[in-house]
C-alpha cells in the first residue's frame, strides 16, 4: 500500500473564460472631485439666478414676484445642502485624523 502524492490543479481553467465573458455594462463613475466642482457650480448658478431674478424685480421687468421667491428659496435650499455636506465631509475628515495607525 503506497501513498500517493496530491497535486493541487489550477481551477484558472475553468473559471477564466466565464471571467472574460462578462462584460460591464456599468457607466464609469465620476471622480469625487468633479462631482463636487459640478455640484458647487450649480450651486453657484441657483445663486446667481435668484440675483437676477431680485434685480429684475427692483427694475419692474418680472410682474410676478412667485417666480422671484422660487428662485430664492431654490437658492437657499442649495446652498443649506451644501452647507450640511460640507459639514459632513469635515467631520469625516476629523474622524479619520482621529484614528490611532
Amino acid at each position: 500500500m503506497g501513498i500517493e502524492q496530491l497535486a493541487l490543479q489550477p481551477v484558472t481553467g475553468r473559471i477564466a473564460p466565464e471571467i472574460n465573458t462578462a462584460v460591464s455594462t456599468e457607466k464609469p463613475e465620476k471622480p469625487f472631485t468633479q462631482f463636487l466642482s459640478e455640484a458647487l457650480s450649480e450651486v453657484n448658478n441657483l445663486q446667481q439666478q435668484s440675483r437676477q431674478a431680485s434685480l429684475n424685480l427692483a427694475l419692474g421687468k418680472i410682474q410676478d414676484i412667485s417666480e422671484v421667491t422660487i428662485a430664492a428659496e431654490k437658492a437657499s435650499v442649495a446652498l443649506q445642502l451644501t452647507m450640511q455636506v460640507r459639514s459632513k465631509i469635515i467631520d469625516a475628515y476629523q474622524e479619520v485624523m482621529r484614528m490611532q495607525v
